[in-house]
């Protein structure tokens, strides 16, 4: 009975690493390469929703245009899955 349960925790701690923690850490690994590989000129939707498109880089801050003029943002404030689903779309 001791190894079944054994067995079981196992198991629960699998599903747990491979539908949780993996995704996760993946997600966070493609987030950390996109925003390494931003380049002025790129258009950006930010996660609060700005448009704009990056004018300065700084190490961890960009300066971005938009219509309103520039705005000095976190470069961890740009959302990965808006910039690409609006870049896909232009």
């Amino acid at each position: 009975m001791n190894t079944m349960f054994a067995l079981q925790m196992v198991a629960l701690l699998a599903v747990f690493y491979f539908f949780i923690m993996r995704p996760s850490q993946t997600k966070a690994k493609k987030e950390k390469e996109f925003e390494s590989g931003l380049k002025v000129g790129d258009k950006i939707i930010t996660k609060s929703g700005f448009h704009g498109k990056i004018a300065e880089i700084g190490e961890t801050t960009v300066v971005i245009e938009t219509m309103s003029g520039k705005l000095k943002i976190e470069r961890s404030a740009i959302s990965l899955d808006l910039t690409i689903a609006q870049n896909k779309k232009a």
